[in-house]
């Protein structure tokens, strides 16, 4: 399968798109350009369907963390969800739902996975793992910062059934069992909940304590429901409610000493009133500052911890055994099945597509000292490009879907332009170097930089995170600024 270059001598030719990944970000994109009359464009996806991280990560107790009314697309908001933190099946129902609502299916190539990306001089050639070739005029690489699950690196084996929470068996059984879960982050907050009573013990080794706070949950009934599907305009008001929400904890993100201080004393007095047990206190009180890893929504986690059938282990693991876990003090807990809540590989930005732009230049070389790119999307020497949840875009207070509606309308406008000039279209040099500049000195002053976390490379260059608030980052991208790009002629 392939597709000859676009013949730029016979006229105005349609603007090819390729668009890889079909989650969030990029359905968010399809339908921005789909809507702006921009037809000629596909969607290639490795899996058998849309969802992306919600299609991956099935384990018992997933669910969103970010309200719905944000979690959603602004212009298609769901009266239908059945509580304000909504569990992964009905996140990826919207989102299949949403492909269908806009138009989107026939556009979808599930089952293709991208192996590379090679620029011409004149468009991208594009080769999937089987082989096959295609070619398009732009490229919007969406495959997410959370795509690629982390499992570290132990001594031993472990004889029996091992999984990632990304990778989740619903064949191992679970009742009755013994299960260590390693990692105390966002997925093993919402596991070990969720299967504490249902396995016979649960064991959670964790290296530091995470901050939490309380999740304001609640189920939908039918009255809101009915009234959301009556008057849909009832939901936009719920939205506002809920950014407002999160104005509080972006403030805190970006450096607020008021917003701070409220957020540890609720966190305090969560864990007062949750933990009775001085020793697991103690256990759970971060030794961090606060936000320089996620900070976590729940009402379960410190009550689980809790149960006499689970356990916190604080102590180093050392290495795995046929039958359990070996920590540093010389215990070896007894397991029967093992689950890594080990996170993602969020700073390997497009691993593992090789991507080449003009001149040769590989993008793994460009970012050997970590990724970057003028407003999360555009790389100097990698013409008609457009990252969709690059580097430095993600939120870490309010909803990406906010970011990904943004970027869409940026990269709407950027292939507009292209569409009317048609000379590839790349970043000056200089405007993404100053760029770069300006969040790294910004990133250095804040919170992210205390702590080593997945938003932070291991020479400590923060490369997934965005310094300020959502509304900044939907200002600086509202218009596409020809100035900060050269247009140069085909190579």
């Amino acid at each position: 399968m392939s597709s000859p270059p676009p013949d730029r001598n016979s006229g105005p030719p349609s603007t090819r798109i390729l668009i890889i990944g079909a989650g969030f970000g990029g359905v968010a994109v399809a339908n921005e350009l789909l809507k702006a009359g921009f037809t000629d464009l596909t969607v290639l996806e490795k899996a058998d369907r849309a969802g992306g991280v919600w299609r991956d990560n099935r384990y018992p107790g997933c669910a969103c963390d970010i309200p719905a009314p944000l979690y959603s697309y602004s212009y298609a908001q769901n009266p239908a969800w059945s509580r304000r933190f909504p569990p992964q099946p009905e996140i990826l129902a919207y989102l299949d739902a949403c492909v269908d609502r806009f138009g989107l299916r026939d556009k979808i190539r599930f089952g293709t996975e991208v192996a590379t990306a090679h620029w011409t001089g004149t468009h991208w050639q594009v080769t999937t793992t089987t082989g096959a070739t295609l070619a398009a005029d732009v490229l919007v690489p969406a495959v997410g910062q959370l795509s690629r699950p982390v499992i570290p690196r132990l001594p031993g084996d472990f004889d029996g059934p091992a999984m990632h929470t990304a990778d989740w068996d619903a064949s191992v059984p679970i009742e009755g069992r013994r299960v260590a879960v390693i990692g105390t982050g966002a997925s093993a907050i919402q596991l070990v909940p969720a299967i504490a009573g249902v396995a016979a013990h649960v064991t959670v080794f964790q290296r530091s304590a995470p901050w939490t706070l309380p999740k304001p949950d609640r189920r939908y009934g039918r009255i809101r429901s009915g009234l959301y599907r009556s008057i849909p305009s009832a939901m936009g008001a719920a939205r506002a409610g809920t950014w407002l929400m999160t104005v509080v904890t972006g403030l805190a993100v970006t450096g607020n000493r008021a917003a701070i201080a409220l957020l540890r004393g609720v966190s305090r007095t969560q864990r007062r009133w949750q933990v009775r047990d001085p020793e697991l206190r103690r256990k759970v009180t971060p030794d961090e500052p606060m936000g320089c890893k996620r900070v976590l929504f729940t009402n379960a986690w410190l009550p689980t911890l809790a149960r006499p059938d689970v356990d916190l282990v604080t102590e180093k693991i050392i290495a795995v055994t046929p039958t359990g876990i070996r920590t540093a003090d010389g215990v070896e807990h007894p397991v029967d099945v093992l689950v890594y809540g080990t996170g993602f590989a969020a700073t390997e930005f497009l691993v593992p597509i090789k991507v080449t732009g003009r001149d040769g230049a590989s993008l793994d070389t460009v970012w050997q000292d970590g990724a970057h790119a003028y407003l999360g999307m555009a790389v100097p020497g990698f013409p008609n490009m457009f990252l969709v949840y690059g580097p430095n875009t993600n939120t870490g207070n309010t909803s990406v879907v906010f970011f990904h509606e943004s970027q869409a309308r940026w990269i709407t406008q950027a292939v507009r332009h292209l569409s009317q000039d048609q000379n590839p279209l790349e970043v000056r040099p200089e405007t993404a170097a100053a760029y770069d500049d300006e969040l790294q000195t910004r990133l250095a002053g804040s919170v992210w930089t205390a702590c080593q976390s997945w938003y932070r490379t291991p020479s400590g260059r923060i490369v997934t995170n965005w310094p300020g608030m959502a509304t900044e980052y939907r200002r600086r991208t509202a218009r596409l600024r020809p100035a900060d790009f050269r247009a140069a002629s085909p190579e």
